[in-house]
């Protein structure tokens, strides 16, 4: 008898552990998404912190090859569960390319500056072109597309250190969000500060050809432009277009060179200037989990206050950059409506 009640009880003990390990295995169990990323998010995806709230409570993880925002439209997807751009435009291309796709949602988003040095910001103040309000600077963006269009040099702006003319590099537009979201920007200008649409572009192409052909070879990545800016200083790229987190996770990722570098880098917000709205599109069903995981209030959370990128959680700007970025505004408000996709589809192919 007891050795009956014995056994009953070794194979209860046996159950259970079984059912035990099968639950253990079946939650430690990992799904890895395989897309493509704008570089700019790289460290975002790269963020330990991250990548454990992802594996723990969505048995997910993300592995990724960069691409420019238009071009992993393009891009071979074989085997690929998701799309990670900059730009609804980017969306809107696939749909025209591909069709619907399984899901798409907006994850987060950014505005458009300028980066530049010191050396320049004082010249552009003294010819009213920039403004400081509250400690934020802004780019009156009229006087600066007439600026450029009016082929003046640096040496004109009484910056005889610069060689050549007064330019804002940016990635390759036809490739690249940055670089045609900037395009955008420069396309209302030129249209008297009215959205283009199909019946006003071809007005304005002409002009923007004329800008980006001075600017010669492109990156066609955002993260390498903003690098290229860091490390090569004023001379070789005196004012570029970028997105607001580079900035921001640069100086929180990288505190000490941050430091250094301060006094010297400036962020400028265009006046007026365009949303990069950050848009996941998942190309099959594994894919779609990757949207909901995303949405993660701690993943938001980590997006802006490491990472810089606005989410439903950044709150008030100044308190989560308090005392690193100076010249961050807390809101954006001076922003004009990016154009609908036909009129952004046939600057992407003028340039």
């Amino acid at each position: 008898m007891k050795s009956r009640a014995l056994g009953i009880i070794l194979l209860a003990v046996v159950i259970l552990a079984s059912g035990g390990y099968y639950l253990y295995s079946s939650q430690s169990r990992v799904t890895v998404l395989d897309g493509y990323l704008g570089g700019e998010k790289i460290g975002l995806f790269e963020d330990e912190e991250a990548a454990e709230i992802l594996r723990r409570e969505y048995h997910l993880e993300f592995q990724y090859s960069r691409a420019g925002s238009l071009d992993m439209v393009t891009a071979d997807q074989t085997g690929m569960d998701y799309l990670f751009p900059s730009s609804q435009t980017a969306l809107a291309y696939y749909e025209d390319e591909k069709g619907q796709p399984v899901q798409d949602e907006i994850i987060f988003n950014t505005p458009i500056v300028l980066y530049t040095h010191q050396l320049v910001l004082d010249a552009l103040m003294r010819e009213g072109i920039v403004e400081e309000e509250e400690g934020v600077y802004y780019a009156d963006m009229v006087k600066l597309t007439d600026l450029i269009m009016a082929d003046t040099s640096w040496a004109d702006l009484g910056v005889p250190e610069l060689y050549g003319k007064v330019s804002v590099d940016t990635t390759d537009p036809a490739k690249s969000n940055s670089g045609n979201m900037f395009a955008a920007l420069l396309a209302n200008v030129l249209n008297g500060g009215e959205t283009v649409d199909e019946t006003t572009v071809e007005n304005v192409i002409p002009k923007l050809q004329e800008i980006f052909a001075r600017l010669g070879y492109m990156e066609t990545s955002s993260s390498d432009l903003f690098n290229q800016f860091l490390r090569m200083g004023v001379g070789a790229k005196p004012m570029i277009a970028g997105y607001e987190s580079q900035l921001l996770e640069f100086a929180v990722e990288n505190p000490e060179d941050y430091e250094q570098m301060k006094d010297d880098l400036v962020m400028i917000y265009p006046s007026p200037t365009v949303w990069s709205t950050h848009v996941y599109i998942a190309l099959d069903e594994a894919g779609r989990a990757g949207a909901e995981a995303l949405l993660d209030r701690d993943i938001q959370k980590l997006a802006w206050e490491k990472h810089g990128f606005r989410t439903s959680t950044y709150g008030a700007a100044s308190q989560s950059f308090e005392g690193i970025i100076e010249e961050m505004a807390p809101e954006v408000t001076r922003v004009m409506q990016v154009p609908d996709y036909p009129a952004m589809r046939r600057i992407i192919d003028s340039l």
